[in-house]
């Protein structure tokens, strides 16, 4: 179970320090981004939430500080899923599609933050 618990925790801490990386190092496109949907002072926005998704991505891979890392991807996903990815927005078939795939991509990887919280807060709770 201990292996397989650490799988689960690599895979999803991937994509938070994969995508938390590529906030600073491809900041500029980033923002672009950012801007293009509307987020305000998104030149701020796009290198702090890179840095909280990896920190929240290493709390939860390192099991360290993960009441707190979870809820900051927790924040993280449901802001991005309703300002970066609202599909309800879109006129295009194709690009709604895309779009409720990213929210709801959010949606799967908010609640799994919210499963590593209840396990790192109650661990009895673990079957």
């Amino acid at each position: 179970m201990n292996t397989l618990f650490w799988i689960g925790r690599i895979l999803f801490a991937m994509i938070f320090i994969a995508s938390g990386l590529a906030h600073l190092t491809q900041r500029d496109a980033m923002v672009a981004y950012a801007e293009a949907k509307g987020v305000a002072a998104a030149g701020t926005m796009v290198p702090l939430t890179g840095l909280m998704i990896i920190a929240g991505g290493l709390s939860v891979l390192l099991w360290t500080w993960v009441d707190v890392g979870a809820w900051l991807l927790v924040l993280f996903l449901f802001a991005a899923a309703v300002r970066m990815h609202a599909f309800w927005k879109e006129r295009d078939e194709s690009a709604r599609q895309m779009e409720m795939a990213h929210f709801m991509k959010n949606m799967a990887l908010a609640g799994a933050a919210i499963v590593f919280y209840v396990l790192y807060q109650w661990p009895e709770l673990a079957i």
